[in-house]
């Protein structure tokens, strides 16, 4: 008799088990929402979704400052603002950065040319003996040289860019 209740107690907690786990898995749909709700989602018309679980991620806040900003009438041409004097500054300093990387260049470039002798250069330690050494030094420093050159028309172009003369070679 005991096992027989056991077993009664065992299958009613089962079936209520089973009841509150099929009213946990509803879910409606109501537009781009979901809800478990089944009074709210009977009240607006959701209707019932089928088949696997639903994962539902919440989008990121809007931005404050994004907002005011997309919302913000512009300026018309020719009105003066208060960060046009921070932008000129900003301006000659990367001026300033591009011509000190362009003298940079321009010195390593002359270094590279010394060294590359017109394409003979100086043969060092064991290259006299293993030509193959010195052919290949050789083939590094002419690319070394248009890599370079390459570095100086590139500052040239950005510079022309900003405005005013460049150093040209």
């Amino acid at each position: 008799m005991k096992y027989a209740l056991t077993t009664a107690t065992f299958a009613l907690t089962l079936a209520l088990g089973c009841a509150h786990a099929e009213a946990q898995s509803r879910i409606w749909r109501c537009g781009n929402s979901y809800t478990n709700n089944q009074s709210e989602a009977l009240a607006h018309g959701c209707k019932p979704v089928e088949g696997g679980n639903v994962t539902v991620v919440e989008g990121t806040k809007v931005n404050g400052n994004a907002v005011r900003l997309a919302n913000a009438v512009p300026s018309a041409p020719g009105t003066p603002r208060g960060e046009a004097a921070d932008q000129k500054a900003r301006d000659a300093d990367a001026r300033a950065i591009l011509e000190a990387e362009l003298k940079k260049a321009e010195a390593r470039q002359a270094e590279l040319l010394k060294e590359y002798n017109n394409g003979e250069p100086e043969k060092q330690g064991a290259e006299g003996r293993n030509y193959q050494k010195y052919l290949d030094r050789v083939e590094e420093l002419k690319a070394s040289i248009a890599r370079n050159g390459n570095d100086i028309a590139g500052l040239q172009r950005e510079l022309s860019r900003l405005g005013g003369n460049t150093a040209a070679k």
